[in-house]
């Protein structure tokens, strides 16, 4: 067991804001009015620096490239053939501040992951993005950027879901008339060859509404794929169909166009069982209607459906929501609550293909009784439908940003201009009335990360003000964000013990993950929960031997 020298952590929480709403349904602060690039896609990264873009063929955007840095020059663009304008930024939480980075493929409606390095791999998009590969490492310095390779795909990839394997591997799944996988990196001549799926073409309809699918990663290493309204679990190893699951009741298609969202729920300490969540959506019909400007639209749909897909007869199990939602983001919070956020109660994914802006964050606690399940907090006063994207950060917050529902970036005469602000949403925990039974770990003297290899038992010191109730440790995987699903999003529940110390101290005594099945290689956000209030988060890097921290 690895016993550590502590000291007391800074709180990343900062009082830097130009509005604030709030109540006991938590509290909403604009941090920034304009970071002058809309939030299609976010990645918070191991150094507490979110990685935000949209697609390069919006037009100029709102944030100059640095002078002497180069402008995007693009024959092939369809808006802008010379553009000296951003279309990324870094975003520091600590500072709040944010500055450009240069990204010359077009990244419109592409995917992507973490590497175990703690490496950002961003793939795919449109025009001459369709078949790119964009990494970004992370550096402490304002000096990184990203690095792309244009021709490193073996087909076309947009619209499609990536998620970590436990090799340290992204597989590539689908997109717009793409029915196959790949992976990246490559490591043969063999890989630039997509393997074909035929799960994708059997749940492609006239809407397209097998875009995004969901994927998760289940407790046997198999991918549990999710397209329309259907489901199987691949064992991507042999190309082979191990399970194919019961149609979600209803018939109604959750993916792309349709913009529903899905988390794998909470994984307890050696997990046995594995459930998948899928809320919201749109109706069958839905996007045929919107294209044709059929007002109003219709209403969105306001079920969600449990799914234990590692039962042996596995069932849906469905539940109705406070408000109908399409284009909604699902956040898993460190106590394991489940936050869906953002997106529109009527119409679908799509430019001018929506309306009611669902302004009311819904929490969902998995383990409360059916028919308590869902909490409404308070509203945001900003509507953010198409294209927004919402993650969690390390001090327990959520980063909202996004919404652009235009061709273009518009902002005058629309009924939804494009939108660039970022906002936080802190949820009820970081409420003034659960200060004191926040915990407050001390992390390690020694360089931040905490290295952890899998089946160790380490130590979280930690100190809180109230009594204890129920601590335990989780930790979360950052996820990318885009189009209503966070990739490769994950929250484990670890084994816990807690010891008294002298002081007035304790020990969280955890034990890490027994595999990269359960919890692939990579950076983690740590947390101490004590009863429904987490403490802010200290990075971790899991991995097994040969699998290096960054």
């Amino acid at each position: 067991m690895r016993s550590l020298e502590f000291r007391t952590t800074l709180p990343l929480l900062f009082l830097f804001f130009v509005g604030v709403a709030g109540g006991s349904g938590g509290q909403w602060v604009v941090l920034q009015r304009s970071i002058g690039v809309s939030a299609m896609h976010m990645q918070l990264l191991h150094n507490d620096r979110v990685v935000v873009f949209d697609r390069t063929d919006f037009g100029r955007s709102n944030l100059s490239l640095p002078s002497g840095g180069g402008c995007r020059r693009d024959p092939h663009d369809r808006a802008l053939r010379l553009d000296c304008t951003a279309h990324s930024a870094e975003y520091e939480v600590a500072t709040n501040t944010f500055r450009p980075l240069t990204i010359s493929t077009d990244t419109w409606c592409s995917s992507g992951t973490v590497a175990p390095d703690g490496s950002l791999v961003q793939t795919g998009g449109f025009n001459d993005g369709e078949r790119a590969v964009r990494t970004f490492r992370p550096c402490l310095n304002r000096t990184c950027d990203w690095v792309e390779v244009s021709q490193a795909l073996a087909v076309r990839r947009w619209y499609a879901t990536n998620h970590i394997v436990p090799d340290g591997r992204a597989i590539i799944v689908g997109g717009r008339r793409q029915f196959s996988y790949e992976f990246y990196p490559k490591t043969h001549p063999s890989d630039m060859t997509a393997v074909v799926l035929p799960f994708l073409r059997e749940t492609r309809d006239a809407a397209e509404n097998n875009l995004y699918p969901f994927v998760h990663l289940n407790l046997d290493g198999h991918l549990f794929i999710f397209a329309n309204n259907r489901a199987i679990l691949l064992d991507y190893t042999k190309n082979s169909v191990v399970r194919t699951y019961p149609t979600m009741p209803g018939g109604h298609p959750r993916n792309y166009p349709s913009s529903g969202s899905s988390v794998l729920l909470p994984l307890e300490p050696s997990p046995k069982e594995a459930e998948v969540l899928i809320c919201g959506g749109a109706p069958a019909e839905s996007y045929a209607r919107s294209v044709l400007k059929q007002k109003p639209f219709l209403r969105a749909l306001d079920t969600c459906g449990r799914l234990k897909i590692t039962d042996a007869a596995p069932s849906w199990t469905m539940e109705t929501m406070p408000v109908p939602r399409v284009m909604g983001d699902m956040v898993l919070l460190p106590t394991g609550e489940v936050l869906t956020i953002n997106g529109a109660k009527s119409g679908t994914a799509g430019w001018e293909l929506a309306g009611e802006p669902a302004l009311t964050p819904v929490l969902y606690r998995p383990g409360s009784p059916p028919g308590t399940r869902f909490n409404p907090q308070s509203p945001s006063t900003t509507p953010r439908l198409y294209h927004s994207a919402a993650v969690l950060l390390r001090d327990g917050r959520v980063l909202v940003g996004g919404g652009n529902p235009h061709i273009s970036y518009d902002f005058y005469g629309v009924e939804f201009p494009t939108e660039l602000s970022l906002e936080a949403f802190s949820p009820p925990y970081l409420s003034a009335e659960n200060l004191a039974s926040r915990p407050r770990v001390m992390v390690p003297v020694s360089s931040s990360p905490i290295k952890l290899s899998y089946g160790e038992r380490f130590i979280l010191r930690f100190t809180v003000a109230a009594s204890l109730r129920r601590v335990r440790v989780t930790m979360a995987a950052p996820a990318f964000a885009t189009h209503s699903f966070s990739m490769s999003q994950r929250l484990l529940v670890l084994e816990t013990k807690v010891e008294k110390t002298e002081g007035g101290a304790w020990h969280a005594v955890a034990v890490a993950p027994a595999s990269g099945v359960v919890a692939p290689s990579g950076y983690y956000m740590v947390y101490v929960v004590n009863g429904e209030v987490p403490s802010e988060g200290v990075w971790c890097h899991i991995h097994s031997d040969g699998a290096d921290a960054a």
